[in-house]
């Protein structure tokens, strides 16, 4: 794996696991696509750093269980403004 790869997977980790990001939010800061990301953090980390890689998953698997919530309430948020328009 290259330097820059390996670097970019530590940080992206460590990202999610500080601030609880989703994947979709970290891929915008970091300008790369969701399946970097993903990549980065279930494959590539593995190898790196197998105690960072379990942390994220938590992280990541928390964002899974929640996101039909954060999906409903971006419907409410889109109905309730076109409503007022």
């Amino acid at each position: 794996m290259k330097d820059y790869i390996r670097e970019r997977v530590k940080e992206v980790a460590n990202y999610i696991y500080e601030t609880k990001a989703t994947v979709r939010q970290t891929a915008r800061v970091y300008g790369v696509s969701k399946s970097t990301i993903h990549k980065d953090v279930t494959e590539r980390l593995l190898r790196i750093d197998a105690e960072l890689a379990d942390k994220v998953k938590k992280v990541l698997e928390f964002n899974k269980a929640e996101r039909h919530i954060r999906g409903g309430e971006a419907t409410r948020k889109k109905y309730k403004s076109m409503k007022e328009k």
